[in-house]
């Protein structure tokens, strides 16, 4: 099937769209591409990440949700006790509810955002 629109970018919310675009630029090894007030992004040259400023943000929270979770995002790591011991570094947080440890582990970006560090197949 032939869609008739491309990606652009992914736009997440956020209380602080700087601090979130360092901390996964930091993850990522994306560069910051614009970090300005109400609104950043970071990129690798072909994906982009923007991170908007919404007025009384609240995090979503997990596992038990305070607010429905608009998103999360995963990411294949080769190591996951390093991975996560260097996004905890990050800011990062580990939540104590973990489904499958052994094979990927939910923890909470600076926004408190649940995301994944998934065992690469």
């Amino acid at each position: 099937m032939t869609g008739f629109a491309t990606l652009a970018l992914i736009n997440l919310d956020a209380e602080d769209p700087a601090a979130l675009a360092a901390f996964y630029s930091d993850v990522l090894g994306w560069k910051v591409l614009h970090s300005e007030g109400d609104y950043a992004m970071i990129g690798d040259g072909t994906t982009s990440i923007g991170f908007g400023r919404v007025p009384g943000y609240s995090a979503p929270g997990w596992p038990v949700e305070a607010a429905p979770k608009r998103y999360h995002l995963d990411f294949y790591v080769d190591d996951l006790d390093k991975a996560e011991e260097q996004a905890l570094a990050l800011g990062a947080t580990k939540p104590a509810e973990q489904p499958t440890p052994d094979r990927w582990r939910v923890l909470l970006d600076p926004a408190g955002h649940p995301f994944d560090i998934c065992l690469r197949s």
